[in-house]
């Protein structure tokens, strides 16, 4: 009797033993995840540039599987990475596909987005994915790579106000120290230009295509292309961006440029021109006859008498006028300084008019000494545009005057002496500043930005220092220059070095019409006779 209720208790071990087996079997046998949150994982990763979870999501990944995504990256220049998953088709036979949409942002060239697709297939229980080089980017195979392609537009054209290309080399080398020239850029100009750039790219070098480089440049077109084993192109996939260059328009006015470089062309001395429109600050012409350093807009001279236009217009800011009664006696002697005139001349009793048009240093010295600040007349020369920042396009240097120190650098400065420096350019928009009554920042491109504002000068000083000009032409120093009529001006002598006998800079600075100017000749003696009948062969030029 207990043999069959052995078999039976038997009989219910083993089947709950096989039930057992058969649950630890469905338990072993059970694929892990989905399709979907694989595919979803391994996405999210590869937008984040987490590797090692895209590895782990992978089905035996290979040994160049890191190097393909950091070979997109750097081919393609990728500073951010976004994946967006958009499908996953539903499992079959244990396998599925996911579809992407990449975007990725390369540097200034913008954002490229291209659609790929992910194999998924179950590996040891777990959906993985069944990873190549087609993953990254469909052209992709192992042995090709993407990469950039960077293709310039056709550059902007500089012109003069006319329209007249002057970037073609063709109107002389003044003009050329304006424009510059193209060149290949080097790393520097890299770092300062921007990721837009490569070491070889054209660039402006010098002048106005330095200072406009971006706009006359424009914007490459990027190429994305498929390259092969050799780095030789087999494919473009796209074009991003790309904008033409954009002309730049100057101030520069051709005939009067001509004129400019045949009058300081006719010296046999170091000698430059800048002519300016007073009413507007626009720069019509500069000349040098000299290449390399460009005098005429960052040479620092004394300006000598052609200063004391400024000295003048403080003293009738102050109350004097044109008409008053005053002296030019041979000598004076100011803080301890002897001061004589040009060729020890004198001249004795006469008008302030006179004796600015005779450029009379024992008249303005003492003037000024007993008139004037140092304060006062730093402020009247800021007023016309010294120590103010200058910007017109290309290099220059501002004028610079110091605050007089005392008695006898005060006087020095009331003649252009002491320790103030200008360029012909300042000097020339001093001129301007006359002819127009308001000093204008000087400029060859009307639309730049510029720091220093319009200076209007004080009421009633402009008037009389026209007529004051005028007759430095018609009865003073520049009488025998052969200046045309309506020429107003100042001639100017500016002693430099040291020694005895000290050597002399030549200046003219003055205006006729909507035109003022400033011509001076380096070691060129007296500015009657030398400067002068420069600025008159430029004007007669002009009609």
């Amino acid at each position: 009797m207990p043999r069959p209720r052995t078999v039976v208790i038997t009989s219910a071990a083993v089947a709950l033993v096989l039930a057992a087996g058969a649950g630890g079997a469905y338990y072993v046998l059970h694929t892990r995840g989905t399709p979907q949150e694989t595919a979803r994982e391994f996405t999210q990763a590869w937008q984040r540039g987490d590797i090692a979870a895209m590895r782990a999501r992978t089905a035996a990944p290979p040994a160049s599987f890191a190097s393909q995504y950091q070979a997109l990256a750097k081919g393609l220049g990728v500073t951010r990475t976004a994946v967006r998953l958009d499908s996953v088709t539903p499992a079959r036979d244990d396998t599925a596909t996911a579809v992407y949409t990449a975007t990725l942002t390369l540097g200034s060239a913008g954002t490229w987005s291209y659609q790929g697709s992910i194999p998924l297939t179950v590996h040891e229980r777990h959906w993985r994915v069944k990873w190549s080089p087609q993953v990254v980017h469909p052209e992709l195979d192992g042995t090709r790579r993407l990469g950039l392609a960077t293709t310039w537009p056709q550059r902007g054209a500089l012109t003069a106000a006319d329209g007249e290309r002057l970037d073609t080399g063709g109107h002389g080398g003044s003009v050329q120290q304006l424009t510059g020239f193209i060149d290949k850029a080097t790393a520097k100009d890299v770092a300062r230009l921007g990721p837009a750039y490569k070491a070889g790219d054209p660039v402006g070098r010098g002048g106005l295509q330095e200072t406009f480089e971006k706009r006359l440049a424009g914007t490459p077109a990027t190429h994305i292309r498929v390259l092969d084993a050799a780095g030789k192109p087999v494919k473009t996939l796209a074009k991003l961006g790309g904008k033409p260059g954009q002309s730049v328009r100057t101030s520069l006015d051709l005939r009067v440029q001509r004129a400019a470089a045949s009058a300081v062309s006719s010296s046999g001395k170091v000698a430059s021109l800048v002519a300016v429109r007073p009413s507007t600050g626009e720069i019509l012409a500069v000349a040098n006859n000299r290449g390399g350093f460009n005098r005429a807009l960052e040479g620092r001279y004394p300006p000598g008498s052609t200063f004391k236009t400024i000295t003048a217009a403080a003293l009738l800011a102050d109350g004097v006028k044109a008409g008053d009664t005053t002296t030019c006696p041979k000598y004076v002697t100011v803080g301890g300084m002897k001061i004589r005139n040009s060729e020890h001349a004198e001249y004795g009793s006469l008008p302030f008019s006179e004796a600015y048009a005779h450029s009379c240093n024992t008249t303005v010295a003492p003037m000024t000494q007993q008139r004037l600040s140092g304060d006062a007349l730093k402020k009247m020369a800021e007023t016309f545009g010294f120590n103010q920042p200058l910007n017109p396009g290309v290099p220059a240097q501002r004028g610079s005057f110091p605050t007089p120190t005392g008695d006898a650098d005060l006087a020095a400065s009331s003649f252009g002496q002491g320790r103030l420096l200008a360029s012909p350019l300042v000097m020339a928009s001093a001129a301007a500043a006359v002819a127009d009554g308001t000093w204008r920042p000087p400029t060859l491109v009307r639309s730049l930005d510029q720091k220093a504002e319009p200076h209007e000068l004080p009421g009633g000083v402009a008037d009389q220092l026209r007529s004051m000009m005028r007759l430095v032409v018609t009865a003073g120093t520049a009488k025998s220059a052969g200046l045309p009529s309506g020429t107003a001006g100042k001639t100017g002598t500016a002693e430099f070095g040291t020694g005895e006998k000290l050597d002399t800079h030549a200046w003219f600075h003055g205006f006729r019409g909507d035109l003022a100017f400033a011509v001076i000749v380096e070691n060129g003696e007296g500015g009657g006779k030398v400067a002068a009948p420069l600025a008159a062969r430029f004007l007669r030029a002009l009609g």
